[in-house]
């Protein structure tokens, strides 16, 4: 979408319809909030009631899937050509996509959760201690392994098909080997539409109780006189901006930073808790509650409360809200976790996205959840099971048990607004790159406009009393995204089966290897070490009259080919072009390898001057790995290549190989 007077990059197949359904929307829940939240919660309770096994399913097959594809032998396949290396460290990698998954929810319902569960009446025939037991298992269990397995299907899915296939970041390219091209058409855009939408009103209700929570918390600390809407304004005026600017300063820098620096506050606030709280009992709670939690993994996961019916509604305002709502968020988390992925192995994604947050979430909730209920046991009284139903101010009431409680308090504060920008700025990223077809640069108008879009439908809700409903509907549209999330795994499988086919595919029976012809000659190179001169006289004269050899033998034969010679004479390759699939390569390059230093000094081994040795080693356009030839003589290399170029006409003539060795991608979506 293009004008004379502004550069665009949205595509109007997917900002129309987004825009007219995400502002109708807003605008029916603000303008008739309760009549609109009664209606989506009759829908809403329907779904929960009678579909609820739909949920419990589709996340337990999320679960099982990861962990298979874990520990197969599809784990070493890397998310990315298979030369490619992380964009960010480990510590960045993990922090932006903590912050981005769990952000503000985690400060929000670390104390509010656990009193929650501990102070229900449905509990209350249990005895104190075995509620507060049943209390830190159904913590884990909503913010566990299963939560985050729903963000890794969706970003494993879109990781995979964008950096491997080399489609874009997009939900469209998740369902490439299911609907081929298509994808590109009005299949794809509906697939945008419904994760643009799903990412609008999850980010919005939840930077609209990031607010309430905010206020509460300056209310408590007498910065601000009382929670009215004018308030509400200022603070998302102010944090807005923030989110804006962080977004336009790109991920490698605002992004990053912010949460690089949140990680960091929010472990010193967990161990100043850990500390000055009731310690012991905190590490020994925290231990016993991993073992509960592994006990009861299985029975936890199937659990479906059908023979239970005093916990049944229980079981639908919990655990099958959280599966809806992770559910919801996957297509605003997946996206992003994929952009920061590239590079990565499966096994190493999948690893850290199952266990390393889901381990922080268990211990951070675990102290502060925790601590909750010891201070409600043993010193507050009850009070804070009294105002369980004030989550908003819950965290700040608990603080008031711990010292320091003035500068902890601002500390939290902090860390909501850093999770309330880092959340913002990612879902403007995020929002921008679906809207675009993922666009490499788009004008910074488009970023702002993103920003300010969100603060003015939170604000408009936030002042109507509509949050409630539009939460309802992101509810509601997490069952058929649970169902696509389905179709993701039927085709991240099938793609995943091509990919190792095609790497594992072997050369024909009829290749031969060397003779032993001139094996005098050969022996001397055997025992002999090449410095960089010799394999760069290797390239210049052996390759280069293979190479040139063949390319008169190819043009006798109607193939259109060229040698591709570097400047520095360290690497040359030929080259076979064509139009709907991968380009063939065959290239020799001058690489270098540490000697043992056991061989500069044995004698009956052969005589090196330096511990640094320098080979030509073969390289090939799908980035498998190459060997040293500098045992082939002129015939042999050119056998060699014939054996490679064999192999690719074999692979090239399957037809279910298609879809992976298709260049056409790389401009199909232009």
């Amino acid at each position: 979408m293009q004008n004379t007077k502004f550069r665009s990059t949205l595509k109007k197949g997917i900002i129309f319809p987004s825009l007219i359904f995400i502002i109708g929307i807003c605008l029916i829940s603000a303008v008739y909030p309760k009549v609109t939240e009664s209606l989506l919660t009759v829908v809403k309770g329907f779904i929960f009631v009678n579909l609820n096994w739909i949920y419990v399913w589709a996340v337990t097959i999320f679960v099982i899937f990861l962990v298979y594809i874990m520990a197969s032998k599809y784990g070493n396949i890397r998310l990315g050509r298979n030369d490619s290396r992380p964009d960010y460290s480990f510590f960045s990698w993990l922090s932006m996509l903590f912050a981005a998954g769990m952000g503000i929810g985690l400060m929000y319902f670390s104390v509010a959760e656990p009193i929650q569960h501990y102070s229900n009446e449905i509990f209350s025939y249990k005895s104190p201690v075995q509620r507060a037991q049943n209390a830190q298992l159904y913590t884990f269990f909503h913010w566990g392994i299963h939560a985050w397995a729903i963000y890794g299907v969706v970003g494993l899915a879109l990781a995979y098909f964008s950096y491997r296939y080399r489609l874009p970041l997009s939900l469209r390219s998740c369902f490439y080997p299911l609907l081929k091209d298509k994808i590109k058409g009005k299949w794809g855009n509906v697939i945008d539409v419904f994760a643009l939408c799903s990412t609008f009103f999850g980010i919005t209700t939840t930077l609209g109780f990031g607010v309430v929570q905010i206020n509460s918390g300056l209310v408590t600390l007498n910065i601000l006189p009382d929670n009215s809407f004018i308030y509400q304004v200022l603070i998302v005026a102010v944090l807005v901006s923030l989110a804006i600017f962080s977004a336009v300063s790109g991920v490698d820098k605002g992004i990053k930073i912010l949460s690089n620096v949140n990680i960091i506050a929010v472990v010193m606030l967990l161990l100043f808790v850990l500390f000055l709280g009731p310690t012991v009992y905190l590490i020994g709670s925290f231990t016993e509650g991993i073992g509960t939690y592994i006990n009861s993994f299985f029975s936890l996961t199937f659990n479906t409360h059908v023979y239970e019916e005093n916990t049944q509604t229980w079981f639908y305002d919990w655990t099958i809200l959280y599966w809806a709502w992770w559910i919801s968020w996957s297509p605003y988390v997946g996206l992003f976790i994929a952009r920061i992925s590239k590079g990565r192995t499966i096994r190493e994604f999948v690893a850290a996205v199952l266990i390393l947050p889901t381990l922080f979430n268990f211990i951070w909730m675990s102290v502060f959840g925790n601590s909750a209920i010891w201070f409600d046991m043993n010193i507050a009284d009850g009070y804070l099971s009294q105002i369980a139903n004030d989550p908003d101010g819950l965290m700040f009431q608990f603080l008031e048990y711990l010292p320091f409680t003035k500068f902890v308090s601002f500390l939290v504060i902090g860390i909501i607004i850093i999770f309330f920008v880092t959340s913002a700025d990612s879902g403007i990223f995020v929002m921008n790159s679906i809207a675009t077809k993922n666009a490499k640069v788009s004008p910074r108008w488009q970023t702002i406009g993103w920003g300010v879009l969100l603060a003015v439908l939170a604000l408009i809700l936030l002042n109507a009393g509509g949050l409630a409903a539009l939460q309802s509907m992101t509810l509601i549209t997490a069952l058929p995204f649970s169902i696509i999330m389905l179709l993701f795994i039927v085709s991240l499988t099938k793609g995943l089966m091509i990919d190792r086919n095609y790497y594992d595919k072997d050369f024909s029976s009829t290749t031969v290897p060397w003779s032993g012809a001139q094996w005098k000659d050969r022996l001397k190179q055997i025992v002999s070490f090449n410095d960089a001169a010799s394999t760069q006289k290797y390239i210049t004269t052996t390759a280069k009259q293979a190479f040139e050899e063949l390319l008169s033998e190819f043009a006798i034969n109607g193939i259109d080919a060229k040698v591709n010679y570097s400047e520095n004479t360290e690497r040359i390759e030929i080259e076979i072009k064509y139009d709907l699939i991968n380009n063939f390569i065959y290239g020799v390059k001058s690489e270098s390898k540490v000697v043992s230093e056991y061989l500069l000094s044995e004698e009956n081994l052969p005589d090196s001057e330096e511990n640094l040795v320098y080979f030509p080693k073969s390289y090939f356009g799908d980035n498998r790995e190459g060997y040293d030839v500098k045992l082939f003589t002129k015939n042999e290399l050119i056998s060699d290549v014939l054996k490679h170029y064999e192999r690719f006409i074999n692979i090239i003539s399957e037809e279910k190989n298609t879809m992976f060795i298709s260049s056409d991608s790389n401009h199909r979506f232009k």
